[in-house]
């Protein structure tokens, strides 16, 4: 039987597995749908206070980074049982300080115990090691070859920013969290400050599992603070090894300026910005207009908008197709009702960011959705233009981070070729189509795979399914380094490195690469793959 646990958040940050209350001032968080500030006042961190969650990472790290895989693995475990077992508190405070709906949080916390599990077994299955054995060739001329492994060890404490619009799956506990632990790096997370009390909550269970399974003191931090300053100073410390963001680009940029410009340069994981282009075939169109233009409005508004992958830029060819759809979109977003963002900032924002749009030449409203009743109530927006425009304009390729999205009608498809290798990097790019588009899909993929990580048929981008092949990442600005995802097991390659061992005494072989391979984990032995 399960057992909750009843607690309602202090206030406090953890350092080092303990209750610390930061003296650097105070901050509250933000009922979203009233403006409201909630009880309790949390203490921010000190520059000493971060310094001594950096430290005890620091001195944690090479304890954690050899504990055996099924240790780790049952951490990871550990931690998704205490999000489960704080039960309903956790869920109804994340919905006082977002505005999300309870059910969508509910299925939030259930992806975040689910990636934690699948990170758990990605470390049980050993093959991130990437274990690699060259045996030695003592008789090659005209020089003999030496006995060579390889394996991946982890980087070092990983500090981690929790995201605004999920206070679980994205945040203390998240993707990055998961990732970094499952790699044998400790963690320092910074709460996002419109949700500070989910923060807590899910670090006290973190670090209950840390106890219960006898992780070193260190393996995990929460430290709170107001503006930029806490977070320029996590970064900037010397034992932080790499940076896990998602959030704005004037936030993921500023972060990585710090890193590069630090005596050590340390890489930043920064996802960012994306409009996600999806492109209508005009057989498709023809066919499924008005069907693809009604869930288009639908995951428009999922979310408010407020989902990375939302759509928002449609390329499409000018003509009786594209006319019908515009309609139909049309028609479907003014039955949509203006909803409530995650917090004032982000609406101001999306209201600043749709009039700045709405304002450029050439750009047109076609609908907008049912008026705001709340302080932070956004309207869904639905705009459109043609290609010229927004080839000359590169205001057009700015994101509106939240319920709007900009039509772009092209005048064949050489310019909607244009358009696309005029956009700058993607998280996603989505086809709709139907076989008698296959020829011209053919011809679009090379761009599609260029400028993003993820590409769709016959879909629309908002939602990201966790599993081994998922792609979250894109060409800059999606991410600041196009070759991770930060959604999948391939997140766990962040926070790994590769390490070379030259005619090594067998004895002092780590486990993975020891002669009889004890672990039974897959290795590549001299080119083949086996677990020999």
């Amino acid at each position: 039987m399960q057992t909750h646990v009843s607690i309602e958040p202090q206030g406090e940050m953890i350092i080092g597995g303990e209750s610390v209350k930061g003296t650097g001032g105070t901050l509250r968080a933000i009922a979203a749908a009233t403006g409201e500030a909630l009880e309790p006042a949390f203490g921010c961190a000190t520059p000493a206070q971060v310094e001594r969650a950096c430290t005890l990472a620091g001195e944690a790290f090479d304890t954690f980074r050899q504990l055996s895989d099924a240790r780790r693995a049952a951490f990871l475990d550990a931690i998704a049982q205490a999000l489960l077992d704080l039960g309903p508190v956790l869920i109804e405070r994340a919905h006082l300080e977002s505005a999300l709906p309870v059910a969508r949080l509910e299925g939030e916390r259930m992806r975040t115990v689910n990636q934690l599990k699948l990170f758990a077994n990605v470390v049980r299955d050993g093959r991130w090691h990437g274990a690699v054995v060259d045996s030695a060739q003592p008789q090659r001329a005209p020089l003999p070859r030496p006995d060579l492994r390889m394996r991946r060890i982890a980087v070092g404490p990983v500090a981690v920013f929790g995201a605004s619009n999920f206070p679980l799956a994205f945040s203390v506990a998240g993707g990055d969290t998961a990732a970094a632990l499952a790699a044998g790096c400790p963690v320092v997370a910074k709460a996002h400050p419109a949700h500070l009390g989910t923060s807590e909550l899910v670090a006290r269970a973190i670090t209950k599992a840390a106890r219960e399974t006898g992780m070193p003191e260190g393996v995990f931090s929460l430290v709170i603070g107001d503006g930029n300053g806490i977070g320029e100073t996590l970064v900037a410390h010397p034992e932080i090894q790499a940076v896990g963001f998602t959030g704005s680009k004037q936030g993921g940029l500023a972060l990585l300026r710090i890193a590069q410009a630090r005596a050590e340069p340390i890489p930043v994981y920064a996802e960012m910005s994306s409009i996600n282009p999806v492109v209508l075939l005009p057989n498709a169109l023809a066919a499924r207009g008005e069907q693809i233009a009604r869930e288009y409005a639908d995951s428009i508004v999922l979310g408010v908008g407020q989902f990375c992958t939302n759509p928002g830029i449609v390329l499409a060819l000018a003509g009786e197709a594209l006319d019908a759809f515009c309609s139909t979109a049309a028609q479907a977003i003014t039955t949509k009702a203006a909803a409530t963002m995650l917090t004032p900032n982000i609406h101001a924002a999306y209201c600043r960011g749709v009039a700045h749009l709405a304002e450029r030449d050439g750009v047109g409203t076609l609908a907008r959705g049912g008026d705001a009743r709340g302080p932070n109530d956004a309207v869904p927006m639905l705009l459109c233009t043609q290609a010229s425009a927004f080839l000359a304009d590169p205001a057009l390729h700015e994101e509106v981070f939240g319920p709007c999205s900009l039509i772009v009608a092209c005048r064949d498809i050489d310019e909607l070729h244009a358009v696309l290798r005029r956009m700058s990097g993607q998280l996603t790019t989505t086809v709709q189509l139907d076989e008698a588009d296959y020829a011209q899909a053919q011809v679009l993929m090379p761009i599609l795979e260029r400028k993003a990580g993820r590409v769709l048929f016959n879909a629309f981008p908002t939602g990201v399914e966790v599993c081994h092949a998922m792609v979250h990442g894109g060409p800059f600005p999606a991410t600041s380094d196009t070759r991770t995802t930060s959604v999948g097991t391939a997140a766990i390659d962040r926070f790994l490195r590769p390490v070379c061992y030259q005619a090594v005494p067998d004895a002092l072989l780590p486990d993975p690469l020891k002669h009889d391979n004890p672990m039974a984990i897959w290795r590549l032995n001299d080119g083949e793959l086996s677990r020999n």
